[in-house]
């Protein structure tokens, strides 16, 4: 109830934000064009744009009205095949995705992380809190491809690699679940944590594979065992409810099959960086044609378009 209260209070202070701004523009833009002074007319036009970036945001809230969508997210990435040039690129989108939560404010921790020997990461794991998170992450969920001259090809040839990123909601500790313990199998491991040779030298971090649909969750970035084990679950028990809520049914442990590759399917999004720039979303043909911007973070134009498309279908 408090976070439901806290993002009420949000969304009105933005409207009245918004209408306050709207009101003082005529007398701003009067003053500035008697006075006839560059700087005034300048700082008129940054209130126009930042009144429409509220605006933009305000409308996006009002976009937010599934289940789950004012809940904390745990976004995943896993490199796709093809070696050193995939995971790479799991770890330029793991930097996207960091880079966008922090301009919406929101708070990120990154629970597992799997490096490559070589180059770049194998798969990484993010807890996402904040107003709205899984709202606003959970149309990231999919495959993205790439298409660049690869750095690692001394041929300078083209590349295509791809990476999945999976969005689930953070379901924290007031919603009950049973899992029948015999479908969990649990390994714990030396976790490969940054902090120098001294620390996570004990078997702390959790690995978590829910036998009847395969899914795997791990954790090592926390202090303990217990604590590993505890978030693995948390991660588990989010995943197996959106499948399970994907496939309408109402008790996890009728959930049976592999369900491993689920995301795998064709890409959402193409991230073309020779030999020309573009990012288009295949499912609702937004796109950008500054990739550096989008890869710093710049999302807004996908979400927005992914969400209207989802409330259009209602």
């Amino acid at each position: 109830m408090l976070k439901e209260k806290k993002s009420l209070e949000d969304r009105l202070g933005t409207y009245e934000k918004i209408e306050s701004g709207i009101a003082e523009l005529p007398e701003l833009i009067e003053i500035a064009e008697e006075l006839g002074d560059e700087d005034e007319l300048r700082e008129v036009a940054r209130s126009f744009e930042t009144l429409s970036d509220d605006l933009e945001e305000l409308r996006t809230r009002m976009l937010l009205s599934g289940k789950y969508d004012a809940n904390d997210a745990i976004l995943s990435i896993h490199a796709g095949t093809g070696g050193v040039e995939a995971n790479d690129w799991a770890e330029m989108l793991e930097r996207m995705y960091l880079r966008y939560c922090e301009k919406k404010g929101f708070k990120t921790k990154i629970l597992d992380r799997q490096d490559d020997v070589d180059y770049g990461i194998k798969s990484s794991t993010i807890s996402v809190e904040g107003d709205n998170a899984y709202g606003m992450l959970k149309s990231e969920n999919g495959v993205h491809r790439l298409v660049r001259i690869s750095p690692f090809n001394a041929m300078g040839k083209r590349q295509t690699s791809f990476a999945a990123v999976e969005v689930v909601p953070e379901l924290g500790d007031d919603i009950e679940v049973e899992i029948n313990p015999q479908d969990l199998k649990i390994d714990t491991y030396r976790s490969g944590g940054a902090g120098g040779q001294h620390v996570n030298t004990t078997d702390s971090a959790v690995r978590i594979t829910h036998l009847p649909t395969g899914i795997v969750v791990t954790c090592q970035n926390e202090r303990s065992q217990i604590m590993n084990r505890e978030t693995a679950m948390k991660i588990l028990i989010s995943k197996l409810t959106k499948i399970a809520e994907e496939a309408h049914k109402e008790n996890l442990n009728e959930i049976k099959g592999d369900q491993s590759q689920i995301g795998w399917g064709s890409q959402i999004r193409n991230y073309v960086f020779q030999p020309y720039t573009m990012v288009k979303d295949t499912r609702t043909g937004a796109e950008v044609g500054n990739v550096d911007a989008v890869m710093d973070g710049d999302l807004d134009v996908f979400v927005r378009a992914k969400l209207s498309q989802d409330a259009g279908g209602k």
